[in-house]
């Protein structure tokens, strides 16, 4: 059985595979919409890589944190503006 990690995207308790990137455990959350854009469009992850931008959401307090470029921890607390 492979390492477990549990984690809470937006008060939910998410458990995803050690080493899964955070935007994994959003997307396993059912969120679709990460954040939302100056216009109030739903934005979420485009390239996977850290290049574009979208999957921005804030990690135990902090802002801005590329979704697909943090892996998850144990008990990381994780919000999204979508």
């Amino acid at each position: 059985m492979a390492e477990v990690v549990k984690l809470s995207v937006n008060g939910v308790s998410v458990t995803v595979a050690r080493g899964a990137m955070v935007s994994a455990a959003v997307a396993a959350s059912g969120v679709s919409a990460f954040r939302k854009s100056v216009a109030g469009e739903p934005r979420g992850p485009l390239c996977g890589m850290g290049i574009c931008f979208e999957c921005r959401v804030t990690v135990n307090g902090r802002a801005h944190v590329r979704s697909c470029q943090v892996p998850c921890e144990e008990a990381m607390e994780v919000r999204t503006d979508g």
